[in-house]
């Protein structure tokens, strides 16, 4: 047993402790009727967020964001209050909802092939107040979307997709020259310029991050330099997160990071450089002792993004120690201190390593406001395939 004035040490280390949990950015008062497992968004952190975009380059209009984090309407909405017009997306869903937001300027970041061809275009066709785009990699595909636009009269915008070691989807730079020249000819596409995504590029170091964006792009440049001679303008969209803070240094470069407005554990350790703040919780509670310093909570693979190692998919803000043991589809085992800091039905507030699967499994995010939870919640409306078209 510890001595009487340990024992009171260790209750006053706890009972700071829970005061520090009560007044805590995350902490919420009202949790009564919030059911488990549940994603909470704090719109005010969102907001934050997007302003801290905005100031770090100098011309709003070189912002392309990326809606594949939040697929959301009204943070759409907060970031075309800001002045952002151009968008990038990665579905036809995704695609739509900026439409129904009356977004200007929107790029498929995807090459449309069969059925998504045919979506692409009843979407160009239906919201004509916004201009699309779409990517292209292969002739083939070219003649086949400049073959169905010349069906329909329209004029699809295209950019070509470029590889620069993502080793994804893209033709390599050194490449492209012939297919873009095979492009300029087609009748019903217009060559508006070139994507690059960047996101094999990682480096925890910013130097040397840098160092690596910067030799990747090198024939990208020089490919956009050789038609600038020949008089034809390629707007260059590169980058994701991690290279974002290196490409608005650029103004040949409109940038298109993503996970900004929600933020994650992951990004905020290995980008500490970049000011954004985790926006997004993933809450669940404690359902089970089942044994010795053991407890289970309900958050399951179906409630968290699961690619990462076990002990890699979400950290616990009121439980930082907790260790992983094992994870299924709707439980969570982890092993505590001290169990009786954790009774059942205990909350506990977890920010995701990686948050744009994460949010991909719910279809709502409730808001959190003045530590508290609102009646109110935005729908994950893009998570859905389809919408209307």
């Amino acid at each position: 047993m510890l001595p009487l004035i340990l024992q009171s040490n260790v209750s006053e280390i706890k009972n700071q402790k829970s005061t520090m949990d009560k007044t805590a950015w995350y902490n919420l008062q009202n949790l009564d009727t919030l059911d488990t497992p549940a994603l909470v968004w704090y719109p005010s952190r969102i907001a934050q967020n997007i302003d801290t975009l905005v100031t770090m380059l100098p011309e709003v209009n070189r912002l392309r964001p990326h809606v594949k984090t939040h697929k959301c309407q009204e943070v759409t909405e907060l970031m075309l209050a800001k002045g952002i017009t151009k968008f990038k997306c990665a579905t036809i869903a995704e695609a739509e909802m900026l439409a129904i937001c009356q977004a200007p300027d929107v790029l498929l970041a995807y090459q449309p092939v069969a059925t998504k061809l045919q979506r692409f275009i009843t979407l160009i066709q239906t919201y004509t107040t916004t201009q699309f785009s779409c990517l292209v990699d292969d002739l083939s595909v070219g003649q086949a979307i400049a073959t169905a636009a010349i069906q329909h009269e329209i004029t699809i915008n295209v950019y070509i997709d470029l590889n620069v070691g993502m080793n994804r989807t893209g033709i390599l730079p050194q490449k492209a020259e012939e297919l873009i020249n095979a492009l300029l000819d087609l009748k019903g596409i217009a060559v508006k310029g070139l994507h690059a995504y960047d996101g094999h590029i990682r480096d925890q170091d910013l130097a040397l991050r840098t160092e690596n964006c910067h030799q990747a792009f090198v024939p990208v440049f020089a490919l956009a330099s050789g038609f600038s001679e020949k008089g034809i303008a390629l707007q260059i969209v590169a980058g994701g997160s991690p290279t974002f803070p290196i490409h608005a240094q650029n103004p040949q470069v409109e940038c298109s990071p993503g996970t900004f407005p929600l933020w994650d554990k992951g990004y905020k350790d290995a980008f500490p450089e970049q000011a954004f703040e985790p926006a997004a919780l993933v809450l669940s509670r404690v359902i089970s002792h089942p044994s010795t310093n053991r407890i289970c909570i309900d958050l399951g693979h179906k409630s968290v993004a699961a690619e990462n190692d076990l002990n890699r998919r979400v950290h616990f803000l009121n439980a930082p120690d907790a260790q992983f043991i094992g994870q299924s589809e709707e439980h969570l085992v982890l092993e505590v201190s001290d169990i009786q800091d954790f009774p059942i039905g205990k909350v506990l507030y977890g920010v995701p390593i990686h948050v744009c699967p994460t949010v991909a499994l719910y279809e709502r995010a409730y808001l959190a406001e003045n530590q508290s939870i609102t009646d109110r919640y935005w729908k994950v409306i893009a998570r859905d395939r389809k919408l209307m078209l």
